[in-house]
């Protein structure tokens, strides 16, 4: 039956976080720095709301692009926050991050098309590409600061060229673009016919004054989408509720793909999402903030140059020096040291590791412990 079944799936692969996610939880007593799940429980009065849409009986049908009230919230608090003017039919409520990159992504390639993606980069991304039978090209930006060279990225444009898909705060490097690489993708972009994608859903958790996104160039708002979710500042992972906003010549499309794929989100979260935006973050930031500030420290203290830390939860430190693959450095890790990380390989950057630092002190100071060991030992 094989040769029934869609070719294009053959080439996806399974992600290396869930295999040595998988791999620490079945090794006894081993630290999985691992998932980007934060360790805090979703506020109380956003859990609150569920159970007023309940008492109220909202857990029929909604419209396909979620409840007005909603989307007119999102477009109101992308406004009033970061100077967007989207109106509440440029909003569409999606099942998370995950399918707002994927409605994105499937509405804008035609097949063959090239999607360009600065490296390293959430996995997710290349396989999207792939199952929108497009063509992934990462742009490794690790030898350059991890910002973007105008001379490379003006050398993988084509009349292929559909998309720059971008996540700033990045997974995994906690690196975020400055304003001359985002000048560079305006000039790339400005006179050709090419998206961009913004991943910002760890927009709200920046450690930085001088944040900017490619959002911010209203002159490119036919090509801009926003993609964006609920999961990482509000604590809200398991509810799988994001959004996207985009302009309203391309927006009829979306919704389409949207509504084939989902018909809408669940009803009874519109409340609690309604909710989550006007809850304030930085409890949660400083808290991350402090976590990065020790995770910095250590390692540095343990030897691996690691890119700067400005938003997120992630570190993406080096391990070159140790002359192994990623994946056997981790592996050996797990067995040897009893802690988990990700090979950078899997976010298309080779030589790095991914720590997570959403977990909590304990967790972080055994683990970081058991990594200098672990270091030491190969030092040796």
């Amino acid at each position: 039956m094989k040769e029934y079944l869609n070719e294009t799936l053959y080439s996806l692969k399974r992600s290396k976080i869930r295999v040595f996610t998988a791999l620490a939880k079945s090794t006894p007593g081993c630290i999985g720095l691992t998932l980007g799940e934060p360790d805090f429980d979703t506020p109380a009065e956003i859990e609150a709301e569920v159970q007023t849409a309940f008492d109220n009986h909202e857990t029929h049908y909604i419209a396909n692009n979620g409840t007005a009230e909603l989307r007119a919230k999102i477009a109101e608090f992308e406004h009033d926050r970061y100077g967007m003017d989207y109106t509440a039919d440029e909003v569409v409520i999606t099942a998370g991050a995950t399918e707002a990159l994927f409605v994105s992504l499937y509405s804008v390639l035609n097949p063959g098309d090239e999607v360009i993606i600065p490296a390293p980069a959430f996995s997710l991304y290349r396989e999207q590409v792939e199952m929108c039978r497009g063509r992934c090209v990462l742009m490794d930006i690790s030898r350059t600061g991890f910002q973007i060279d105008e001379n490379v990225l003006n050398g993988l444009i084509n009349e292929r060229t559909k998309a720059i898909l971008l996540n700033s705060p990045n997974n995994p490097s906690g690196g975020i673009l400055n304003r001359n690489s985002l000048d560079i993708i305006h000039r790339a972009v400005k006179d050709r016919n090419i998206f961009v994608i913004c991943d910002d859903v760890y927009r709200q958790l920046v450690y930085i004054d001088d944040y900017h996104s490619m959002m911010e160039y209203r002159d490119l708002r036919e090509k801009l989408i926003l993609v964006q979710s609920f999961s990482k500042p509000y604590a809200m992972t398991g509810w799988r509720m994001g959004y996207l906003c985009a302009d309203a010549k391309v927006m009829p499309l979306i919704q389409l793909v949207h509504q084939f794929m989902v018909t809408s989100t669940p009803a009874p979260f519109q409340r609690a999402c309604i909710r989550a935006l006007d809850c304030d973050v930085a409890p949660f930031r400083d808290e991350y903030r402090r976590r990065r500030d020790f995770v910095r420290k250590r390692l540095a203290e343990i030897g691996l140059e690691t890119p700067a830390m400005e938003g997120g939860f992630y570190a993406f430190p080096s391990i070159e020096k140790f002359g192994m693959s990623d994946d056997e450095f981790c592996t050996r890790m797990i067995r040897e040291a009893g802690l988990a990380a990700i090979p950078g390989s899997d976010f298309g950057v080779e030589g790095h590791i991914r720590l997570t630092y959403c977990y909590s002190s304990e967790e972080l100071k055994e683990g970081f412990d058991r990594l200098e060991k672990f270091v030491r030992s190969l030092e040796k």
